[in-house]
């Protein structure tokens, strides 16, 4: 039998789309409580939300053509919003979805799904043309008012260096997005997501514009170790084909943006990002084709560029790559990575998958590049790293799959830090690359072709 809430709610919509009408406030016109972080007003309002945007029975009141609105207010929610087979539904944000109160039991009380798993924030599959935007946002700027999903994120993270150990990843995504074709989201504030921040999968035609992303458990205009003890706290996290992200600003505490598997096709351009860098990764026994980073400035970033493949069985493929007009200042580890993932997949910090977190500081930790991964046609073009901390960087390739036709056009490094490399600049193995133009420091394993080179060699 439906429940009360259920028949409220479809009631209340029955009202609200008699006739012509195609916007519902949701707080005046379907009953979301406002200003009010009680568990169970928060669990109500999830209710009223899912039984207008959750259209899996063909019961949501919501056609082609409508508009939802949260009005410009504070609503608290519990994890496991759905927003299912829509097509050309426009959602407004103009105030706080807040996902989480200190008043709250987290994580104990938080939703898990039939089998057990942890409820993402909100979920939204299966929907065509669908936009997540607000009225507040200036038009075509990240200037402006925006709205905002919190999702309370400092519950999950838990004591720095303590936390992790006792949630681990079962933690929410902010939003997760499968099969979204056609959509938008923009001019929205994403803060403090206790996991992932927005990933979308086997989603086409994405934009994604004027969003920013800001993780952190202090104001510390950098990376320290307390703030990067809020793990996995990824900002962008992309699958499928034609996605554009653009004029976004991004500060967190792991990858910025990240391209992950079976990926083509895509573009990344007028960004501010501060993390764990502009990634590509990690990939596994997949293709990731056709990738482009452009036109972006990192402020005390920990990586810059980063390129990486986990450990895998299958072939897998990071092709036609450019990262081009890039800035680095200040990053407080690489500036660029291009090889294996640098990470632990277990309880041990310092374990090798493939490459250890402890590496190269710990004389006994191991890092390789997994044979079975390809990079070829990778160009960088118009870096410039100013005042990083190491050594510019490491460029690893496998020795039997060497990485091929790597080129870096312009990349210039000004007051590199001298560890742990030395006057090499980079860790360089098995790559087929190229240095030219005003490149500097010259990778040690590349074809130097620089102006400087060349002009030398003509004296």
């Amino acid at each position: 039998m439906p429940s009360a809430a259920f028949i409220v709610a479809l009631m209340l919509a029955e009202v609200v789309f008699q006739g012509h009408a195609r916007v519902v406030d949701l707080v005046n016109d379907a009953g979301l409580v406002a200003e009010d972080d009680s568990f169970d007003t928060a669990t109500a309002n999830t209710v009223i939300l899912n039984n207008t945007l959750y259209n899996t029975t063909g019961l949501s009141p919501l056609t082609p053509g409508d508009t939802v609105v949260i009005p410009n207010t504070t609503i608290h929610f519990i994890g496991g919003i759905r927003i299912y087979h829509l097509t050309n539904v426009t959602m407004i944000i103009d105030g706080t979805m807040h996902f989480g109160s200190d008043a709250w039991d987290l994580p104990h009380v938080w939703p898990t799904d039939s089998s057990g798993e942890i409820e993402d924030c909100i979920r939204i599959e299966n929907v065509l043309d669908f936009t997540i935007t607000s009225s507040l946002g200036t038009h075509e700027s990240n200037a402006g008012y925006k709205g905002v999903l919190d999702g309370w994120g400092h519950r999950w993270w838990g004591v720095p260096g303590i936390g992790y150990l006792v949630h681990g990843e079962r933690r929410p995504k902010l939003i997760q997005m499968k099969s979204c074709n056609n959509s938008v989201v923009e001019h929205i504030l994403l803060k403090n997501s206790p996991y992932w921040t927005l990933s979308t999968q086997k989603s086409d035609h994405v934009t994604i514009r004027y969003t920013n992303v800001d993780v952190r458990r202090t104001r510390y205009d950098g990376h320290d170790r307390i703030d990067m003890s809020a793990f996995n706290t990824d900002g962008f996290d992309v699958s499928g084909e034609y996605v554009h992200i653009h004029d976004c600003d991004i500060w967190n505490q792991d990858d910025c943006i990240a391209v992950k598997e079976d990926s083509q096709h895509m573009l990344f351009e007028r960004i501010n990002a501060s993390g764990l860098g502009l990634t590509i990764g990690s990939i596994g026994s997949t293709t990731v084709n056709n990738i482009t980073f452009r036109d972006a400035y990192m402020h005390n970033t920990f990586k810059g560029i980063y390129m990486k493949f986990q450990e895998n069985n299958d072939l897998g493929s990071i092709s036609n790559v450019t990262y081009e007009n890039i800035v680095i200042d200040n990053p407080e580890q690489w500036a660029i990575w291009i090889g294996p993932a640098q990470q632990s997949d277990s309880s041990r910090p310092c374990a090798a998958h493939p490459c250890s977190l402890c590496w190269p500081q710990w004389s006994a930790a191991k890092c390789y590049a997994p044979p079975h991964g390809t990079y070829e046609n990778i160009l960088l073009r118009n870096i410039t790293v100013n005042n990083p901390l190491n050594s510019p960087g490491v460029l690893l390739g496998n020795e039997t799959n060497p990485m091929i036709n790597v080129t870096f056009e312009d990349v210039v490094v000004n007051n590199p830090g001298d560890k742990p490399w030395g006057d090499d600049g980079y860790y360089c193995e098995n790559i087929e690359g190229v240095a030219t133009g005003k490149t500097w420091p010259v990778p040690p394993c590349f074809d130097d072709q620089t102006d400087a080179t060349l002009a030398a060699r003509l004296a």
